[in-house]
C-alpha cells in the first residue's frame, strides 16, 4: 500500500455528468461523520501519530481538512462571483505546524461538519453553467468547478484513508 497515496492520486477523465457530480457531493457530505467515527476513540498519543514517516499527526491531518475545505468554500465562492479569479495558494505544510494544529480535534471536526453542510447546500444549487465556471491556480493552472468537486471529494477520502489505513495497522 502506498502510504502517501492510500487511494491513489486524483485522476478523473471522463465526462463530468450530474450523476458523476451528484456522487461527489454524496461524498463530500458525508465525510465529517466519517472523520469522526475514524477518530472517535483514538487517545492523545495516538492522535500524535503521524499516518506515516515524514506526514503529518491524526491530529495534524483532521486540521487540515478544516483549514483545506475552508479555502475550497472560498474558492467555489470566488469562481461563482467573479470572471474566472486567480486565487491564492497557501503554505499547507506550514499551517499544519502553526500551534492551531495542536488544539483538540473536536474544535476541527465540529467546524468541518458546519462547513461542509454550508459547503453541501451551494454545491447542491449549482447549475450545468456554474459547474463550468473556473478559478486559476498559480500551480495547477484553470480548474472548473466541476472537477473541483471531484478533487475535494477526492481530497476528503485520502486524508480518511490515512487515518483509516493507520488505525488498521496499528490495530487501534
Amino acid at each position: 500500500m502506498d502510504l502517501k497515496y492510500p487511494i491513489g492520486k486524483f485522476d478523473f477523465e471522463g465526462e463530468i455528468t450530474p450523476i458523476i457530480v451528484n456522487e461527489w457531493i454524496d461524498e463530500i457530505e458525508a465525510l465529517p461523520a466519517f472523520v469522526r467515527k475514524a477518530v472517535q476513540k483514538l487517545k492523545a498519543e495516538q492522535l500524535d501519530t503521524p499516518y506515516r514517516e515524514g506526514g503529518w499527526t491524526v491530529r495534524q491531518v483532521v486540521h487540515h481538512l478544516a483549514d483545506s475545505h475552508m479555502n475550497s468554500l472560498f474558492r467555489f465562492k470566488l469562481a461563482l462571483t467573479e470572471e474566472n479569479p486567480i486565487i491564492r495558494p497557501y503554505e499547507q505544510a506550514k499551517w499544519a505546524e502553526l500551534s492551531d494544529s495542536k488544539m483538540p480535534i473536536d474544535v476541527s471536526l465540529t467546524l468541518l461538519e458546519a462547513l461542509h453542510e454550508r459547503w453541501v447546500h451551494l454545491l447542491r444549487t449549482l447549475t450545468p453553467a456554474d459547474l463550468e465556471k473556473t478559478f486559476i491556480h498559480p500551480e495547477s493552472g484553470e480548474i472548473s468547478l466541476g472537477s473541483n468537486i471531484g478533487r475535494y471529494a477526492w481530497h476528503g477520502n485520502h486524508h480518511l484513508a490515512h487515518i483509516t489505513s493507520l488505525c488498521e495497522r496499528m490495530g487501534w
